[in-house]
């Protein structure tokens, strides 16, 4: 008879249990993990996948809006726009027929090199037609229309490119706009901006991109499984950019780049018999300020060139001829961005330094007998004499005589008597007082590119060693790099800008601005969007009887038979529009110096301060003089109102100007094809979006 309990399960049965058991909350676990993820799928990305899920069958076309209108401060029309008819294909059909594009570029008289690199554009959209030819005629679009057959799936449409009615007039200052660089589309992706799209790269094009974009238009499309379109399901027009309107105007603008251009024309390729040598291929700039505002009325480079070279295509060829040194660099804005040895135009500085630090009064006077030597120089210890540039010695003068005669020697004793008194006067005296005058630092002008200059100092020169040792073999300031800095020579170097500006400061009688290229922005109905008010700088502490003793001195610069520039403005009416104005000279080894002049005036309230720089021509007084005489002439005779802020005055001609900057008298948008409206990756009608033709990316690191 057994004793044992025969239901009690054995060892195995509890171990299979156990595994059953396991296998079930696996199972369960699973299940449970299965419908947590259908529900997060169905449930809670229900959201986002319908999203995605309507990106898959929708496409954004995205067309550029016109650009605003840049004007003058008078409404006259500086950049505007243009309808042109471009030729456009289509991929699928380009696909099918190779020798598609080779017929085209023959019909149009273009290589088939070039709009083979217009077609294979990486940024062109697949959903809208390729553009591979712009400003196509009549003739050209009617020949294509009647020959179908030849060219299927090729369309015209309408875009719009820049147009500049006053051709080479400011076109520094404008600036252009090309397709947007790889690099920029990165770092522009946030403001919305697409492949394809225009940006400014230089001027006012680039500084108030902001401004003159406009809101681009987007269309959306429908598209089968296959990408084909389908419909469209949305469309946005593009909103037109604001109109710029500068402080520049017209008239005196071009005053002073005929001046200028006249003055080079006249002095280039004559002989210098003191110095042996040819002025040759020179450039030069002009600046004209509004002393009371800081506003630019013109501002002028030599040599220009006409920025409309740069719509469309550029070639090689011609972005050299704009770019490089050996052609004279035309896209280089001088006016802001050329850094010339000042010479005596700075002694405006010393000056201001020498009376307000107490160094001399008004009433100091110099004997000046034609040579300046350093006290206690050693013979070979270096340079120990110094003389007046024309050898002459005018005995005893004063501030006011030295600034009319353009005296180096009263000039070389203060900078000695600054350096030997430095326990006293501090190590920069002058130095402080210049960039209270803005050089050595930009100005602010709303332009990209603007250069600083330098202002020779002790710090200057150990940091020049540091870098350039065999250049600049000491760190060490001496008393002669001193007494050459006092007078503009050394390694000062300032942008004709910065003149103007310094010179407008002691004109309204201390107060500097940040120079003002633009005055308001306007949008298209006419309403005043912003103004931009005149912004204070700093101000240069300029008591009444120091600023009178330097004003006596640059106005004898024009009027006293002892000026430098007396004989520059003989016949000019001063007892009617009394002018005062500073010549300098500045040295250059071994070629002509840079000629220099500033002018301001009429007194005894001046309005305008006038720079004018002309690199290697020669003495100040007759290289740069008579560009600035030129100028005021201009000035004299003409009224400069102030900014308007309306609509634009539109040039009279072939092309008329809607209040867009569109041409009115535009073609109309026809196909030039009758394909079937909807095709592969292509929208029913053609796109309007003004995308110009690859071209190789060019950039300088002197534009911004």
């Amino acid at each position: 008879m057994s004793f044992f309990d025969e239901s009690e399960p054995s060892s195995g049965a509890l171990s299979d249990r156990r595994r059953i058991r396991a296998v079930g909350f696996a199972v369960l676990s699973l299940f449970v993990a299965l419908f947590a993820r259908l529900y997060s799928l169905q449930v809670l990305a229900h959201t986002s996948y319908v999203a995605m899920a309507n990106q898959n069958r929708t496409r954004v076309v995205v067309s550029q809006a016109p650009r605003g209108l840049i004007v003058d401060r008078n409404e006259n029309l500086l950049v505007g726009n243009q309808v042109v008819e471009s030729i456009t294909v289509d991929q699928a059909t380009v696909a099918k027929d190779p020798w598609l594009l080779p017929r085209l570029a023959k019909t149009l008289g273009i290589s088939v090199a070039s709009i083979q690199a217009a077609y294979n554009n990486p940024q062109a959209s697949p959903y809208a037609p390729v553009p591979v030819a712009y400003n196509v005629s009549k003739q050209e679009i009617i020949y294509i229309r009647e020959h179908p057959s030849l060219f299927p799936g090729v369309s015209s449409s309408l875009s719009t490119q820049r147009v500049y009615p006053e051709a080479t007039t400011a076109a520094q200052v404008l600036g252009y706009v090309r397709q947007i660089s790889p690099s920029e589309l990165a770092q522009y992706t946030a403001q919305g901006y697409q492949p394809g799209d225009q940006v400014g790269q230089a001027g006012v094009e680039a500084s108030y991109e902001s401004y003159l974009r406009g809101t681009p238009g987007k269309t959306t499309l429908q598209v089968n499984n296959a990408g084909q379109v389908v419909s469209t399901l949305s469309k946005t027009p593009a909103k037109p950019g604001d109109n710029v309107v500068l402080t520049l105007d017209l008239g005196v603008q071009k005053a002073a780049e005929a001046a200028l251009a006249s003055e080079i024309a006249k002095l280039s390729h004559t002989y210098d018999p003191s110095r042996g040598i040819y002025f040759n291929h020179l450039t030069g700039a002009a600046v004209v300020e509004d002393v009371n505002t800081g506003q630019i009325v013109a501002m002028a480079s030599y040599p220009s060139y006409n920025p409309s070279v740069w719509v469309g295509n550029i070639s090689q060829a011609t972005y050299d001829q704009i770019t490089l040194p050996q052609y004279g660099d035309p896209s280089l804005n001088r006016a802001i961005d050329g850094l010339y040895t000042p010479g005596s135009t700075f002694k405006i500085a010393t000056a201001s330094a020498a009376l307000s630090s107490g160094l001399i009064s008004p009433y100091f006077y110099f004997n000046d007998t034609g040579i300046f030597n350093i006290p206690n120089c050693k013979p070979g210890s270096g340079l120990c004499s110094f003389h007046n540039s024309g050898g002459e010695h005018l005995g005893t003068i004063n501030i006011s005589t030295a600034i009319t005669a353009s005296d180096d020697v009263f000039f070389y004793n203060l900078g000695y008597d600054f350096y030997a008194n430095s326990a006293k006067y501090g190590i920069t005296p002058i130095q402080n007082m210049a960039n209270a005058y803005g050089f050595g630092s930009p100005t602010g002008i709303n332009l990209p590119g603007e250069a600083a200059g330098l202002v020779d100092s002790p710090t200057l020169r150990a940091l020049l060693h540091k870098k350039y040792p065999a250049a600049y073999p000491y760190d060490t300031w001496y008393t002669a790099d001193q007494i050459e800095m006092a007078f503009g020579q050394g390694e000062t170097v300032v942008t004709p800008l910065q003149m103007a500006n310094a010179y407008a400061t002691f004109a309204n009688g201390g107060t500097r601005y940040v120079p003002q290229i633009v005055a308001g922005i306007v949008n298209q109905n006419g309403k005043l969007v912003k103004k931009f008010a005149p912004q204070v700088a700093t101000h240069v502490n300029l008591p009444p009887a120091d600023r009178a003793a330097m004003l006596t001195g640059f106005t004898g610069v024009v009027s006293n038979p002892m000026g430098t520039a007396y004989g520059s403005f003989a016949g000019f009416p001063l007892s009617s529009y009394p002018l005062a104005g500073k010549t300098g000279t500045a040295s250059v080894t071994g070629l002509e110096p840079n000629a220099w002049f500033v002018g301001f005036g009429p007194l005894p309230k001046p309005q305008y301060a006038i720079a004018v720089v002309v690199e290697h021509g020669g003495f100040g007084a007759s290289g740069a003089a008579p560009v600035v005489r030129s100028i005021f002439n201009y000035l004299r005779q003409h009224n400069v109102s102030a900014p308007v802020f309306t609509q634009p005055h539109i040039p009279a001609g072939a092309t008329t100007y809607a209040r867009y900057g569109v041409a009115q008298t535009a073609p109309p948008t026809t196909p030039v094809s009758h394909s079937s409206s909807i095709t592969s990756g292509t929208p029913a009608t053609p796109s309007s979006t003004n995308r110009p033709s690859t071209t190789t990316t060019f950039t300088k690191s002197n534009q911004g």
